[in-house]
């Protein structure tokens, strides 16, 4: 078995396909390391979801179960899955999530036109993660049909629900309005005790992260103009905040 440093977890797995081999290069761990946890999917687990879904590859069964272990297992580290494309400004991440399907990765392929010195931190399945009270969001090697993705954890700036239309708007979202939206987006775990924590963290999430939705067009313009907005309402409600305080 190997070692792999993802999203600030040692984990021990063994890849066997090369497509699994090839996108946790990236993420090997120095030898030695402790590990956190171990990922052990037994080949006949592997066998009966290609034969389940044959349109699959071998090589994608495994690289599609090795990540929904990985994040099921995160769940007890203080961290979930949320399906975005992640991108990194000024050192902040911005995630979008939305169906598959409605652009969120052109979306954020336009921030990188847009703007100088961003990068994708993970195009598909980004990991949050809370340390010592703040959330970040961290690159992964399960990040969908693209190997768009980097060893990197960034600040979350803000998470952002995507919605094609005709014009680029911004709106906040309260709370009780991101979760459902938010729960449609993740791994939701079988059992009671891990529905309850993974509310928990994610209240924790959206009191420290504001969160929002976006309409927008996917003109070259869409990216200034939701940064724009974006920034507007996080700034206004750090200024409510400190009036509060």
């Amino acid at each position: 078995m190997e070692l792999f440093d993802i999203a600030g977890l040692c984990v021990q797995f063994a890849p066997r396909g090369q497509l699994l081999i090839s996108r946790t290069r990236p993420y090997l761990a120095p030898p030695g390391a402790a590990p956190d946890f171990t990922i052990d999917l037994p080949d006949a687990f592997l066998e009966e979801k290609h034969a389940r879904y044959p349109q699959l590859t071998k090589d994608e069964c495994e690289y599609m179960w090795v990540g929904e272990a990985f994040y099921a297992k995160l769940l007890g580290y203080d961290g979930m899955l949320l399906h975005a494309s992640c991108i990194e400004k000024d050192g902040r991440a911005y995630l979008f999530s939305a169906k598959s399907g409605t652009g969120k990765s052109t979306h954020t392929h336009l921030w990188l036109k847009a703007f100088e010195g961003s990068r994708i931190i993970n195009d598909d399945k980004p990991a949050l993660r809370k340390f010592d009270g703040k959330f970040y969001a961290c690159g992964t090697p399960f990040s969908g049909k693209t190997d768009e993705s980097v060893n990197a954890r960034v600040p979350v700036r803000a998470l952002v629900f995507l919605e094609r239309g005709a014009e680029n708007r911004v709106e906040p979202l309260a709370p009780e309005q991101a979760i459902p939206l938010f729960l449609s987006q993740t791994l939701r775990p079988p059992v009671r005790d891990g529905m309850a924590r993974l509310l928990t963290l994610l209240g924790d999430l959206l009191k420290a992260v504001p969160a929002f939705r976006l309409q927008c067009n996917m003109d070259p313009g869409a990216a200034a103009a939701a940064y724009e907005g974006i920034e507007r309402l996080c700034r206004a409600k750090e200024k409510d905040g400190r009036h509060e305080g």
